[in-house]
């Protein structure tokens, strides 16, 4: 006999998840409210890619409880998002996850970024919207599983638009390839890495005036916030230019 828990997604609808810049869910292009213990376990579940013990979902996301309190808090959790007409999770009495069709902007931009950091396609072709316009993952949540996956993810992320950028700038795309520099270092300015691509692209494009600029920008970031020269790598790259120190 079917468990009353087990639900699956309507084939017709379109059930899209954002976790970057925050929460939200939205069926067919309308906006779906869910109660903030629904959204966690959503939420938790998005960021795994198989369905998972239900004692280890519980276990994780309330911590504070008996094991039996965090138990009967994912049955309530899993109840609320068991409305016929926006179906989420597929459950078992021992699994649960994520409904597999529905579509998450992290898995998204997590697919592209690993893409790029594997296997950077020739000529730089990986469309790689999802990381340019991805934003923090769930910046307004503060729970130590978020934490993680939030720093994991910018990682990847920042990796990625390095990779970018230096796919591109060997393939002669200088205005994208600074485009994915600069993105990488608007997510973390004081990444000297993200800064040697940008100057590495400014010179093989032929522009040693904005690689100086750079340059100089970030020596003096650095400095300001970490008390730090740049590596002898970005002085290896920058050693030909006629830089002015102080």
């Amino acid at each position: 006999m079917t468990s009353p828990l087990v639900t699956r997604s309507v084939a017709t609808d379109t059930l899209r998840l954002g976790l970057l810049r925050g929460f939200e869910l939205r069926q067919n292009g309308e906006l779906v409210k869910l109660p903030l213990s629904a959204q966690r376990v959503v939420a938790f579940l998005a960021l795994y890619d198989r369905p998972l013990q239900r004692v280890y979902v519980a276990g994780s996301l309330w911590l504070d409880s008996t094991e039996e309190r965090a138990n009967a808090s994912l049955r309530t959790a899993l109840w609320r998002l068991g409305r016929p007409s926006c179906r989420l999770v597929e459950a078992s009495t021992t699994h649960v996850g994520l409904a597999h069709d529905v579509e998450v902007d992290v898995r998204e931009a997590k697919a592209v970024a690993a893409l790029l950091i594997r296997s950077a396609p020739a000529g730089g072709s990986m469309p790689a919207d999802a990381l340019f316009d991805a934003g923090e993952l769930l910046p307004d949540w503060y729970e130590d599983w978020v934490l993680l996956e939030r720093e994991r993810f910018r990682q990847l992320r920042l990796h990625a638009l390095e990779a970018l950028c230096v796919e591109l700038t060997a393939n002669g795309r200088f205005a994208e390839a600074a485009e994915a520099g600069l993105a990488a270092i608007e997510g973390e300015p004081l990444r000297e890495s993200a800064h040697r691509a940008l100057i590495a692209t400014y010179l093989a494009e032929g522009n040693p005036g904005e690689a100086i600029r750079q340059y100089r920008l970030f020596h003096r970031f650095l400095h300001e916030h970490l008390g730090l020269a740049p590596s002898q790598l970005m002085e290896d790259l920058v050693g030909s230019l006629p830089i002015p120190h102080g």
